[in-house]
């Protein structure tokens, strides 16, 4: 059963708690996933960063059900199956999968400090993100920055270069273990510059 939390100080704005299967079994999984790529057998992170996607599907559920499982055995590398911290709908809904400091597999290089935000849309590389979503990431960025101080970056999926080169936070000791992407896009990650101009947080 889905769980309404307010985030209280931001804007009125509503997380509804719609949790991802977590089993021991996952947590093996990470932790091993943790060890292998980081050098740290962990399950948790310290959040440095928030990475903004977008699901690549029309539909909220369809992720959901993709995410839900623990493993995934059509991943490259590992059987860790990926996730997300938060899911947008297209109509700006938040929703909270894992807790906001579970290390998710989401982006490589980064997943041992990042918190992973997904958005509904992008089918076919098309840049169609709502501006419902653009809101609610930009209330939802607020939100964790405020929350965990250690939180100075945001960037959109497809920036892992630049952020590679800005941040210094990337790791990965898998040789040649990429994964380029073109999510969220560029315009919608411009008007998450815009909104989050005056904050303390820098955006890619």
């Amino acid at each position: 059963m889905s769980e309404k939390n307010k985030i209280k100080g931001v804007f009125g704005m509503v997380i509804i708690d719609k949790p991802i299967r977590q089993s021991v079994y996952r947590t093996r999984l990470t932790q091993e996933y943790a060890l292998k790529h980081y050098g740290i057998y962990t399950d948790v992170i310290t959040p440095q960063a928030i990475i903004v996607h977008w699901t690549a599907t029309k539909r909220l559920q369809a992720i959901f059900d993709y995410f839900f499982l623990e493993s995934n055995s059509n991943l490259r590398c590992d059987a860790l199956n990926v996730a997300a911290h938060f899911l947008v709908d297209r109509d700006g809904s938040v929703y909270r999968l894992t807790a906001e400091t579970a290390l998710n597999r989401h982006t490589v290089g980064y997943n041992w400090c990042s918190i992973g935000i997904e958005n509904v849309g992008g089918v076919d590389g098309k840049e169609d993100l709502t501006a419902e979503q653009l809101t609610a990431n930009t209330e939802l960025i607020l939100y964790l920055q405020a929350k965990y101080q250690t939180i100075e970056y945001v960037f959109g999926h497809y920036q892992q270069e630049k952020a590679r080169q800005i941040t210094g936070l990337y790791k990965e000791l898998v040789a040649g273990y990429r994964s380029l992407k073109d999510d969220p896009g560029p315009i919608f990650m411009a008007g998450l510059r815009k909104r989050l101009n005056s904050s303390k947080i820098k955006v890619l």
